[in-house]
């Protein structure tokens, strides 16, 4: 290798390494951020059990309030 090429290829391996390293830094970011939206779906979904169980108990109380008053009526 001449001595004209030595500093373009170090420029070349200093600017690989520069992009290397922002790679590097966008993919921790991406994790981090994925790990995160995990954690959210996890909590939006616990959440939306909770929510459907007393949407069932609250359904189940008035199916009741309905019986009760259609005997209510059917015994006046």
């Amino acid at each position: 290798m001449s001595k004209k090429n030595k500093p373009v290829v170090e420029q070349e391996l200093v600017n690989l390494e520069e992009k290397v390293a922002s790679l590097v830094t966008v993919v921790e970011q991406l994790m981090k951020e994925n790990r995160s939206l995990r954690a959210q779906q996890e909590n939006l979904t616990m959440e939306r059990a909770g929510l459907l169980e007393k949407h069932d108990q609250v359904r189940n109380r008035v199916d009741a309030i309905v019986t009760r008053l259609k005997s209510l009526e059917s015994g006046i």
